[in-house]
């Protein structure tokens, strides 16, 4: 059928289709659902009662639990809320008013951050929140440009630190080499501002099939002396519960002893009746072999994706092996289009461009799907609706 005609004839059944955000289905949050009926004792083995204030890095037992994830060393670890990217939120904070050894950033006339390109916009809208200006930098396949990371560091002293998605990038889905991870503590363990990188390994342990290892980049870091350059962050929220998870960071004593005051400040102590809960659940569930779990429901979702993407033969595309994202690379002026037709159609997608800072994909051609929440009968009338919305666009612009 012409593009046009199956355009009116999907327009005519007025639907309501959602491949916005990277959420877990109603079945995978399901596969948590005893935690919930968990029953944990107020006190823990050390006396501490669990109801009450305090253990502001959280229980150990839950920090050990963060280190699994992470794949870090326990010591490293705070458990904190039920997300990263509140503590993501709080560092920024934490270097904006008091800094981490250099001076606070917002004492600065200017504070830049590199954000590898395309990238998870979340990190921009809290870069743009803070007033924190943001340099793009294209990724590679293996992480970002090592020689264009070097050549903006060098030039623009403005730059404080990096953005990173290691594993299943969001929303590239690619894998950071050990390479490019001694590449980017080289550059940014050796500045002299005391610049982060910040690791958001949000990805960590969601393989779609075999288990793809992740070098540590605290490992890596210790071994060169630029352990202080790294702050690690995760969570549970793809783990477990999405709305009722716990959030992870991770970073070196030193660092731990500049934050921990300026962290008091801002709470009591975390629920550590939700981390009690998480810790005994994954003491009588294996931690992987729960992944393996969440990755059979999802699985046939990204098969379903790349073979419709397959069938349509226009433009290119991500097969990623984990992570909860299929990026779309449309020729160049046609994401903005293929969006608004999709739109007409009752289809919401991610709005054009953010998977760049501010908004601005010069080339108008990256475009985010994330199939993972809706059924797969959902997503199959998803794709027949995006698939006539890239033909459309490719065949009338």
């Amino acid at each position: 059928m012409e593009y046009s005609a199956k355009f009116e004839e999907l327009k005519s059944k007025n639907l309501s289709l959602d491949l916005t955000r990277g959420k877990p289905s109603s079945a995978q949050l399901d596969l948590s659902n005893a935690m919930g009926e968990l029953m944990v004792e107020n006190l823990d083995k050390d006396g501490l009662d669990l109801r009450n204030y305090g253990e502001i890095t959280g229980l150990a037992s839950c920090r050990k639990l963060g280190s699994q994830i992470l794949g870090c060393t326990e010591d490293l670890v705070w458990a904190g809320g039920n997300s990263s990217l509140s503590l993501m939120s709080q560092y920024l904070s934490f270097l904006l008013v008091e800094g981490n050894g250099a001076g606070p950033w917002g004492a600065q006339e200017r504070v830049s951050v590199l954000c590898p390109v395309p990238g998870y916009d979340r990190h921009f809208k809290l870069c743009e929140t803070f007033g924190i200006n943001m340099i793009p930098v294209p990724l590679t396949g293996e992480g970002p440009n090592l020689e264009e990371v070097k050549r903006l560091v060098d030039e623009d002293k403005s730059i404080r630190g990096i953005w990173c998605v290691p594993k299943y990038s969001n929303p590239t889905g690619e894998v950071y080499s050990k390479k490019n991870m001694e590449g980017l503590l080289d550059i940014f363990g050796k500045s002299d501002n005391k610049s982060v990188i910040f690791w958001d390994n949000a990805y960590a342990v969601h393989d779609l099939s075999a288990q793809l290892p992740l070098d540590d980049i605290f490992d890596i870091a210790f071994k060169r002396g630029y352990e202080d350059c790294v702050v690690e962050f995760g969570s549970t929220s793809k783990i477990t519960f999405a709305g009722a998870g716990i959030g992870f960071i991770a970073m070196s004593k030193s660092n731990q002893a500049l934050f921990l005051p300026f962290y008091s400040a801002l709470m009591i102590g975390p629920d550590k009746l939700n981390q009690a809960k998480h810790v005994r659940f994954f003491q009588e569930n294996d931690l992987m072999e729960h992944m393996k779990l969440h990755a059979e429901i999802i699985r046939p979702k990204f098969e379903l994706v790349e073979r419709q993407l397959k069938s349509l033969g226009l433009g290119s595309w991500t097969s990623p092996k984990g992570g909860y994202f299929v990026l779309f690379e449309s020729e160049k002026g046609l994401a903005r289009k293929i969006i608004s037709y999709a739109s007409e159609l009752g289809l919401k997608l991610t709005p054009a461009g953010s998977t760049h800072p501010y908004g601005v994909d010069e080339d108008d051609k990256y475009i985010r799907l994330a199939p993972t929440a809706c059924s797969l009968e959902e997503l199959e009338a998803a794709m027949e609706v995006f698939s006539c919305c890239v033909g459309l666009a490719y065949t009338q612009g």
